[in-house]
């Protein structure tokens, strides 16, 4: 698992996801229609702050009896992952989110394991006591129950939301949504986000003076 400076994980940190994704789309090293999770994947603490870690992944089944293992198999994977980590949980049900891993037990427990938060299609609950840690939710669905919640394997490439992810996969998440960065650009990001900050004030400025004119070029305005 490649391994950032950590200064390089705090700029990213300066910039909301949306930015961020602007800034990836400037290296035209994957399609503009990937890389980020679909919208049933929400944010249910939008006001706490910009989410960045590494990804520590495995799935989990939560309908039926059957035999499955204990949260002990995700907390030994967590800790193969370097830090700063984020879980990214794939439910396995059909429908999913049918009984939540992710209560207060399971977020204080990762958060102490140096995790932000988690990325998962199923559902969580317990939210007040996992917003008092900083843990961040983000989930298809809130529950009440965890069923029969068991994990099935750890450490294997895992999909929520449409969002294919691999362990040690670098992730910037906030309100907006789930983002995927690529680390042979990260560290240039900040740069190329800057730039795009810069540019988008500029059309801002120009659209909320007196000299505004929508007979102007205004694409090639904001493009430049």
């Amino acid at each position: 698992m490649e391994v950032l400076e950590p200064t390089v994980l705090e700029a990213l940190r300066r910039y909301d996801t949306p930015t961020v994704a602007n800034a990836i789309e400037t290296f035209d090293i994957r399609p503009r229609d990937t890389g980020y999770a679909s919208h049933e994947i929400r944010c249910i603490f939008p006001d706490l702050p910009v989410m960045v870690g590494y990804a520590a992944t495995g799935t989990i089944r939560a309908r039926g009896t059957e035999q499955g293992h204990g949260p002990d198999l995700m907390w030994n994977h967590v800790r193969e992952v370097p830090g700063p980590r984020v879980v990214v949980l794939q439910d396995l049900d059909d429908p999913p989110a049918h009984g939540a891993f992710w209560g207060e037990v399971m977020a204080t427990t990762f958060d102490a394991l140096g995790c932000e938060g988690v990325v998962t299609n199923g559902c969580v609950r317990d939210l007040d006591e996992a917003h008092a840690i900083g843990f961040r939710f983000f989930a298809s669905a809130v529950g009440v129950s965890h069923a029969y919640v068991r994990t099935e394997e750890v450490g294997i490439p895992v999909t929520v939301g449409g969002l294919q992810v691999s362990p040690g996969d670098l992730l910037h998440a906030d309100k907006h949504g789930v983002l995927l960065v690529p680390h042979e650009i990260a560290p240039e990001i900040p740069t190329a986000a800057n730039k795009i900050v810069e540019r988008e004030q500029t059309f801002l400025n120009w659209v909320k003076s007196p000299d505004f004119n929508p007979d102007d070029n205004m694409i090639n305005r904001l493009r430049h």
